[in-house]
C-alpha cells in the first residue's frame, strides 16, 4: 500500500505540473491586461496547478508513508 501511495503521489504531482505548464504555454504567459479578457484567469490557473504540484504530491507521499 505504501508503494501505491508513493506512485500516486508522484503521478499526481507530475500531472499537476504538466497541466500548469500546458496552460501557461497556451496563454503565452504575458501577465498583460491587454488583449483577451480571460488571459489573466488562465495564467492564474496555470500558476495554481504548478503550485499545487509542489504541495499535493509530497503530501500524498508523506501521508502514504505514515501508514
Amino acid at each position: 500500500m505504501k508503494k501505491f501511495a508513493v506512485i500516486m503521489g508522484v503521478l499526481a504531482s507530475a500531472i499537476c505540473l504538466l497541466a500548469g505548464i500546458w496552460i501557461l504555454s497556451r496563454t503565452g504567459l504575458t501577465f498583460s491586461l491587454e488583449g483577451r479578457d480571460d488571459a489573466i484567469v488562465w495564467e492564474a490557473m496555470g500558476l495554481y496547478f504548478i503550485g499545487k504540484a509542489c504541495f499535493v504530491g509530497p503530501m500524498l507521499i508523506v501521508a502514504g508513508l505514515k501508514q
